[in-house]
C-alpha cells in the first residue's frame, strides 16, 4: 500500500491531500478511518423535530439568501432545507463567505446540529453539514472523516472508494494463529469495512482488527528495541560488601519500609548485570525515592563507577546535592577533614557556576573524583565528561524533553544504566508503561511521620467572601510557628511567562468565553499588594524560574531556616522542595495547572510533624471541566488515581513521539483506557515473535506493520523513557 495516489485518483486530488493532509501513499489514504457515520436508517424526519433535540437528517437546498448580521459586523446565510418527507426547516450559517460555495439551491447533505426556535420557528443554527453525491444515496452508512477547509469529507470519501475500487487486497502481516486465537478479521475485509460499512457489525469487527494492528505494532516495536538495549553492553555493578552503601545503611536513622526494601532489591539486581537497566520507579509524593535514588547511586560508586542525577531546576539540583550531602554526611567528604575512608564526592554542576566553581565541577565529573554528580541540562552539554558514567537518575522524568533524556545514555562504549523517578505518572509515562517500555517498580507505602494533607477548593465565583478566609488561615499557621506556600502561575514581567512544566501546559479553557478571562496572577504583581495588606507583618520571600541562581539559592535556604514566614513563588517550587516547617499552601488561579502539577505542589506541605493544608483558589464556576478537575484533587491524595484521572481527561498525548501534552496522538485508534486489554495480549505476542524471530529478519510483513504504526524517525522514540 505504499504506491503513489496520483495514479489511482488524479493528479489534483493527490496533490490536495498531499499539501493540506499531508498524505502521499495509498496506504496513507485507507489508514485515514472515519471519525463517524450516519446511520441512514436513523435519520430524522423535519416534521418529527422537536426543540432542544440534537438531530441528523438528509435534505436538499431549497433556498439561499446571504444577509449582513445586525448586531455586529459580517453577513451570514440563510437557506431553507426540505426532506424527502416534503417537510421544510431554517438553517443559519455564519460567515456566509466561508460556506456560500457548498450550501446553496440543489445541494443535498447530511445536516447536524441542536435543534432552535427563532420567531417561534425551529431552526438549526450553524449545523454541521456534509454534502452527499449520488453514490452517497445508496449506502446505509455515510463515513465522515477529518478534514480541512480546503479537503472536505466528501472529497476523502470519493477518493478511499476509488482506491478501494482497484485495490487487491494486501497481504496479511498478523499470523494465521494470532487471528484465530482473537477472532479478528482479515486485513483486506477490515480495510474495506470501516470505511464503506454495511452494519453496526462490520464497523465494530473492522475497527477491532484495526486496533490489533495497532497495538501489535507499537508492541513489536517496543519489543525490538527491548532487544537492541539488552544487546548492549553495561557495567554490572553488584553490591560490594563493606562498601559505601554498607556505610550509609548503617548510618540511617530510620528503617525502610517494606516498600523500598523490595523495589531496592530490584534495582540491585538491575544493576547487577551487564545490560543497561530501565526503570521506571513510581512513588507518591514523600514515598521515599530519593532514599532509593542515592542507594542506587552508591551502589554503582562501589563498582567505581560514577552516577549522574538530572533535576529539572536549579533550585531542585541544588536542594538535591545539600540533601544528599546531608545523608551521606562523612561519607560525601572524600579529601576533607574530617571525611570517611571510603568517602566519594557529590558535585553540583548547573549552567549558572561561576567560571571557577563550573571549572572544578567538570574536573571533578571528568576525573571521577566526584562519584555522585548532581545537576540540571547542563549535564547533557557535550563538553561535560564522566570517568565511568554507570547510572543516570532523572528525577521528575516528564519535565525533561525525551532528547534530553537520552542524550546522557548514548555516552560511551558502556551504556549506564537508567533510573526513572516519577511522583505522579504524566499520560505519556502512563502509556508508556502499559505499552512495555519500561519495567516498572511502584511505591505505594509512605514512610513513618508523613502527616496528612486537607485539601479544599476556595470557588470565588459562588464564595467570594471566602478569599479574606485564605489569609486568615495563612497568618494562623505561621501564627503556630508555621510557615507557607503562596503559588502564582506567572512572574509578571510579560504575559507569556508562565513557568509550567512542559506536560502541564495550561488546559485548555472549557469554553470560548473562557478565553476572555483575565491573564493569569503573577508574583512579582500580586506581592506588593500582599505585604501592604493582607499578609503586613509577615516576612515574605518571592522565588521564581528569573531570579539569578545565587538569588533562588539564598531565598531558599532563608526559607529552609526559618527566615521566611510566606514563600510567594511560581511553580519552580513544584518538585523536591523539602521544608518540613512548612504546613499550608495556597494555589492561585488553581485551575490553571495541570493534575498532576496541582498534587505535586501540594506535597510541598505535610512533610513534618503537623498536618497540611492546600488551598486550591479558582474563579471558575460550578458545572465546569475545570472545577471537576479541582474537585477531583480535593477529593484523594493518591497520586496514582489522579494519574489516572489525568489520563482520562487529557488522553494519552502522543505516546510516538516527543510530545507530552496529551493533546494528540499518533494513534488513530489505539486507546491506552479502552484497550488496556488488546495491549497486554499484544505484548505477549510481539516478545514471543521478536523472541523466535530476533529482529523479524524473516518476517517482513509484521516488520512493515511496525513502520506504518510506528515511523522510522519516531521509532527512536520508543526506547527512551
Amino acid at each position: 500500500m505504499g504506491s503513489a495516489l496520483q495514479s489511482t485518483i488524479g493528479r489534483k486530488s493527490a496533490d490536495l491531500l498531499a499539501a493540506h493532509l499531508d498524505m502521499h501513499t495509498v496506504g496513507d489514504l485507507v489508514r485515514h478511518y472515519p471519525r463517524r457515520y450516519v446511520d441512514r436508517g436513523k435519520l430524522t424526519a423535519i416534521a418529527g423535530l422537536e426543540l432542544g433535540e440534537h438531530a441528523t437528517l438528509v435534505a436538499e437546498v431549497e433556498k439561499s439568501t446571504i444577509r449582513e448580521m445586525r448586531a455586529r459586523r459580517g453577513t451570514m446565510l440563510q437557506v431553507v432545507i426540505r426532506d424527502e418527507q416534503g417537510g421544510r426547516l431554517d438553517c443559519t450559517f455564519f460567515n456566509a463567505h466561508k460556506v456560500k460555495h457548498l450550501i446553496y439551491p440543489g445541494v443535498r447533505a447530511v445536516f447536524s446540529g441542536k435543534v432552535g426556535i427563532f420567531k417561534e420557528k425551529l431552526q438549526l443554527t450553524h449545523p454541521q453539514f456534509e454534502p452527499l453525491d449520488e453514490s452517497d444515496e445508496i449506502r446505509p452508512f455515510l463515513s465522515v472523516y477529518p478534514a480541512t477547509a480546503k479537503v472536505g469529507s466528501q472529497v476523502i470519501a470519493r477518493c478511499v472508494r476509488q482506491v478501494l475500487d482497484v485495490l487487491e487486497d494486501p497481504t496479511d502481516p498478523l499470523p494465521g494463529t494470532v487471528r484465530a486465537r482473537e477472532g479478528l478479521a482479515d486485513l483486506g475485509r477490515a480495510l474495506r469495512r470501516i470505511h464503506v460499512p454495511d452494519t453496526d457489525a462490520d464497523i465494530h469487527a473492522a475497527r477491532h482488527r484495526l486496533v490489533w494492528d495497532e497495538a501489535m505494532g507499537v508492541q513489536l516495536a517496543l519489543a525490538l528495541r527491548r532487544q537492541a538495549t539488552v544487546a548492549r553492553p553495561a557495567a554490572a555493578c553488584p553490591p560490594m560488601p563493606g562498601g559505601l552503601l554498607d556505610a550509609f545503611d548503617a548510618r540511617l536513622p530510620f528503617t525502610l519500609t517494606a516498600g523500598q526494601r523490595e523495589v531496592g532489591a530490584q534495582i540491585a539486581a538491575d544493576l547487577s548485570r551487564a545490560h543497561p537497566m530501565n526503570r521506571l520507579v513510581q512513588g507518591d509524593v514523600g514515598a521515599g525515592k530519593t532514599i532509593l535514588a542515592l542507594r542506587a547511586m552508591l551502589q554503582v560508586v562501589d563498582s567505581g563507577q560514577q552516577a549522574a542525577m538530572l533535576a529539572p531546576t536549579e533550585v531542585l539540583a541544588a536542594q538535591h546535592a545539600r540533601s544528599l550531602r546531608a545523608l551521606l554526611g562523612p561519607l560525601a567528604q572524600a579529601g576533607e577533614l574530617g571525611g570517611a575512608e571510603l568517602a566519594t564526592r557529590v558535585t553540583l554542576l548547573t549552567g549558572s557556576l561561576g567560571a571557577k566553581a563550573k571549572k572544578q565541577a567538570l574536573l571533578d565529573a571528568q576525573s571521577g573524583e566526584a562519584g555522585i554528580v548532581v545537576g540540571t541540562h547542563a549535564l547533557i552539554q557535550d563538553r561535560v565528561g564522566f570517568a565511568g558514567l554507570g547510572l543516570v537518575v532523572v528525577d521528575e522524568q516528564h519535565r525533561f524533553g525525551v532528547e534530553q533524556r537520552d542524550a546522557l545514555r548514548g555516552r560511551g562504549e558502556l551504556a549506564p544504566h537508567m533510573l526513572v523517578m516519577t511522583a505522579t505518572p504524566i499520560p505519556r509515562t502512563v502509556a508508556m508503561t502499559v505499552y512495555g517500555d519500561l519495567q516498572v517498580s511502584a511505591l505505594r507505602e509512605l514512610p513513618k511521620g508523613r502527616s496528612p494533607i486537607a485539601t479544599t477548593v476556595v470557588p470565588l465565583a459562588e464564595k467570594p467572601q471566602w478569599f479574606a478566609g485564605v489569609w486568615r488561615r495563612v497568618r494562623t499557621e505561621v501564627a503556630a510557628g508555621h510557615q507557607a506556600y503562596i503559588v502564582f502561575p506567572r512572574v509578571g514581567e510579560d504575559a507569556t511567562d508562565e513557568e509550567t512544566a512542559p506536560d502541564e501546559a495550561a488546559p485548555p479553557p472549557d469554553d470560548a468565553a473562557d478565553e476572555a478571562r483575565r491573564p493569569p496572577l503573577a508574583v512579582l504583581d500580586i506581592a506588593p499588594r500582599l505585604a501592604e495588606g493582607a499578609l503586613e507583618g509577615l516576612r515574605l520571600g518571592v522565588l521564581h524560574g528569573k531570579l539569578p541562581a545565587e538569588e533562588k539559592d539564598t531565598v531558599m535556604r532563608a526559607f529552609e531556616r526559618g527566615e521566611i514566614d510566606v514563600l510567594l513563588a511560581t511553580t519552580v517550587i513544584e518538585v523536591g522542595v523539602d521544608v518540613p516547617n512548612a504546613t499550608a499552601i495556597v494555589i492561585l488561579d488553581a485551575e490553571r495547572f495541570g493534575l498532576s502539577q496541582l498534587h505535586q505542589l501540594r506535597g510541598r506541605v505535610g512533610r513534618g510533624a503537623a498536618p497540611g493544608v492546600c488551598l486550591l483558589v479558582t474563579e471558575m464556576p460550578e458545572a465546569t471541566t475545570a472545577r471537576e478537575r479541582l474537585d477531583a484533587v480535593a477529593g484523594t491524595t493518591d497520586g496514582f488515581e489522579l494519574a489516572r484521572l489525568d489520563l482520562e481527561l487529557r488522553r494519552e498525548g502522543d505516546v510516538l513521539g516527543a510530545l507530552q501534552s496529551g493533546r494528540r496522538s499518533g494513534l488513530r485508534l489505539l486507546s491506552l483506557l479502552r484497550h488496556e486489554e488488546i495491549i497486554a495480549k499484544a505484548q505477549v505476542y510481539a516478545t514471543h515473535l521478536v523472541d523466535a524471530d530476533p529482529g523479524l529478519a524473516s518476517s517482513p510483513g509484521l516488520a512493515a506493520l511496525v513502520g506504518e504504526v510506528v515511523a522510522e524517525d519516531r521509532a527512536e522514540y520508543l526506547d527512551k523513557v
